[in-house]
């Protein structure tokens, strides 16, 4: 039974969306119900006069649980005041190490006992809530405050002494949660789970002895709430008009003609083609042009690229050299590029042409793998014929033995 009315009242909770309930609004109300006890271990230890120490479990019938609030509703949060009451008779006891008075063993059970706990609470409880507040709605939270428990006459038989009769003020904390239904935008009915704990209590029980214990309660609580104070609602406004953000009721406003996709409204209010804008692109030099135009083609600077005697192969001068073209071709608007090869006169003048268009050869594949097109680069192989330093048949110079690289339209030879 205990576990159905648990999992009875939280299953309500489960309802979609927040809940605005009653903005701005102070309420009161009141619950009533039924209350379980969990059973009790309490810890028996040597006082005065006592000399022996154990253990005794007390189970508790059913009873009620009933309670009085006021609190403010700020939206889908409340914050609320509690003061509530509960109260249960003992159903059995059961002791470990201990005698109570009246029997005899250390250990045994007693189905007769008497005696109560009833529990005073003052409790801060924060809410949340959910669902439709002008419908069933749901709500959850929790509080914190003081509890006064008392632990009345409890006995093992009607006419033998009491085992505790005493009470403690101890912290205390709870878990609620429940539904609620809205018969008006003043009352509101509900119905509520409530999960109550209060623990380290210390009573003085039979023979001088100290008592610890803890006590815990779940109560199913039906009752109603009365709000006052908010705000009262704008009245409604006549078709077609509605209410704007400063609760005055406007007339709605004609929207404008619309045009179909890729026109607009003209000062003749018609329907008009919407030029398309204009399209650039973006130029090596920094500059902007038409996508139509073409990039204005910056003068570059010729370069040279020297190679050793008899070979054709780049050395690491030559590729820095190369690699500088590369970069200085990618900022010039990507002009066309001319490769004259040449070679000094230490061999014969046929041998020489073969050897100058192959070091023209290597510099074009060189500029060709670092992005410059093979279509823009032309090359010519001049052999011994045109000297950077005139000198004598079979002389070795190393200034003749080089490309030269020109850029543009009329350039290199």
């Amino acid at each position: 039974m205990r576990k159905l009315a648990i999992a009875v009242a939280l299953s309500t909770t489960v309802l979609a969306g927040p809940a605005l309930a009653r903005d701005g609004a102070w309420y009161v109300g009141g619950d009533f119900g039924a209350m379980l006890v969990e059973d009790s271990d309490t810890t028996f230890t040597p006082g005065l006069g006592a000399g022996t120490t154990g253990g005794i479990n007390i189970g508790f019938e059913e009873g009620f649980d009933g309670g009085v609030f006021v609190g403010y509703d700020f939206g889908a949060f409340r914050v609320e005041a509690e003061v509530s009451y509960k109260q249960a008779d003992v159903e059995e006891l059961i002791s470990t190490g201990i005698t109570p008075p009246g029997t005899s063993g250390a250990n045994g059970r007693w189905l007769f006992g008497n005696g109560d706990i009833s529990i005073l609470s003052g409790m801060v409880n924060a809410v949340l809530d959910f669902g439709d507040e002008d419908g069933l709605s749901g709500f959850i939270g929790g509080g914190v405050g003081m509890a006064r428990v008392d632990v009345g006459n409890v006995t093992a038989f009607t006419n033998t002494g009491a085992i505790i009769d005493d009470s403690d003020t101890r912290f205390a904390w709870q878990v609620i949660a429940g539904v609620r239904q809205a018969l008006s935008r003043n009352v509101d009915i509900h119905l509520k789970y409530r999960f109550f704990n209060v623990d380290e209590l210390d009573f003085v029980g039979f023979g001088g002895r100290a008592v610890s214990a803890d006590f815990r309660t779940h109560s199913l609580l039906g009752g109603i709430t009365f709000n006052f104070g908010a705000p009262t609602p704008p009245p409604p406004c006549d078709a077609p008009n509605y209410l704007d953000a400063n609760g005055v009721c406007t007339p709605p406003v004609t929207p404008p003609p619309t045009c179909p996709p890729g026109t607009r409204m003209n000062a003749m209010n018609q329907c008009e083609a919407i030029p398309e804008p204009p399209r650039y692109k973006d130029c090596p030099d920094g500059s902007r042009v038409l996508e139509s135009q073409n990039c204005p083609v910056v003068n570059l600077p010729p370069a040279i690229v020297y190679f050793g005697w008899d070979e054709d192969t780049l050395t690491d001068r030559a590729r820095q050299t190369l690699d500088g073209v590369l970069a200085s071709y990618r900022a010039g608007g990507s002009p066309a590029v001319v490769l004259a090869g040449h070679a000094d006169r230490s061999g014969s003048a046929s041998y020489n042409v073969g050897l100058s268009q192959r070091r023209a050869n290597r510099v074009r594949d060189y500029l060709t793998a670092g992005g410059i097109g093979g279509g823009s680069i032309t090359s010519q192989a001049f052999g011994e014929s045109r000297p950077a330093v005139d000198t004598a048949d079979g002389v070795r110079e190393p200034d003749n033995r080089r490309v030269e690289i020109t850029y543009g339209p009329g350039s290199g030879w």
